[in-house]
């Protein structure tokens, strides 16, 4: 897999078919354009081109009082797409400057002057350029001038994507892993380093590592005790985790805490990436640490029939 992030160093593409799009998730919906994607470059022997942009351009064309919170962060939606068969990602820095170029001269200085596209796959409901004025049927009346043919993604498929996306921030936001992972394709998961705690689990018998973000834009999924596995060092671990504020014990922060089965090593300051088996049950305060070491016995028992 290569990924370019400089859009003077690209190199001469053979044939390029490309299609663009943010791709956060990478989910069933971007399965198929994925698919179409690969498919027509594989039908003239060309090379397929994956076209991203970071940061989100969401993030930048658009007043949002809160924070964007994305799928994947820029490595893991790297990671998915190569796993689904693409081997070239351009990166494009998404910029205000980018995003307000005068359609045609998106047209030419960047689609043309950088790729010499054979095709170019895209969506009938495509905008581009400043104000938005760009659109697919304006690719298809440049197409003859720069010698590339244009390839419709079906409306049913963008369709998919954007509800898609809508649908499984909304189930992660909700706690509905099920329906997240039916989505996505793949469980969710997300990655942190293991940071120093107050050590409270070890006095009940039950260790955790508090789990500190690589990536704060991450969404991270509703409150709640969930059935996880666990990547430590390139090891896969049973577990489950506390996403929450810990009422029990009168706490006001929101943390991540995971109890990690049958292991004693010392990871602080590792990197781990948790992936979500299963929901168990809301976070909820009880009468007492006792109380809630037996809720945690019962949750370990939940996990393991999960795992």
């Amino acid at each position: 897999m290569k990924v370019y992030k400089d859009m003077n160093q690209l190199p001469e593409f053979n044939k390029a078919v490309l299609t663009i799009g943010s791709f956060d998730g990478v989910h069933v919906g971007h399965s198929q354009i994925i698919s179409q994607l690969l498919e027509e470059a594989a039908n003239i022997g060309g090379t397929p081109i994956l076209v991203t942009f970071d940061p989100h351009p969401k993030k930048i064309l658009q007043n949002i009082s809160k924070p964007l919170y994305i799928l994947n962060t820029p490595e893991e939606k790297y990671n998915l797409l190569h796993q689904k068969g693409i081997n070239n990602i351009v990166v494009v820095p998404f910029t205000k400057a980018f995003a307000g170029q005068p359609a045609l001269q998106y047209i030419k200085d960047f689609l043309v002057d950088k790729f010499h596209p054979h095709s170019i796959i895209m969506g009938y409901d495509h905008r581009f350029g400043k104000n938005r004025e760009g659109d697919y049927k304006l690719l298809e009346r440049e197409a003859a001038k720069y010698h590339y043919l244009v390839k419709e993604i079906p409306e049913q498929v963008l369709q998919n994507v954007t509800v898609s996306s809508t649908k499984i921030r909304e189930a992660l936001l909700s706690g509905d892993i099920d329906k997240a992972k039916e989505f996505l394709g793949y469980p969710y998961f997300f990655s942190g380093k293991v940071v120093e705690g107050n050590k409270l689990g070890r006095t009940i018998g039950y260790p955790t590592a508090n789990i500190e973000l690589t990536n704060n834009e991450k969404l991270i999924p509703a409150n709640g005790v969930y059935a996880v596995k666990v990547d430590v060092q390139g090891i896969f671990c049973k577990g489950m985790m506390n996403i929450g504020v810990r009422p029990t014990v009168d706490g006001s922060k929101r943390v991540i805490e995971v109890n990690i089965f049958d292991f004693d090593k010392n990871i602080y300051r590792e990197t781990l990436t948790i992936t979500l088996q299963k929901r168990l049950r809301e976070e909820q305060k009880f009468n007492g640490l006792d109380a809630l070491k037996a809720q945690l016995a019962k949750d370990k028992i939940a996990a393991l029939a999960i795992h």
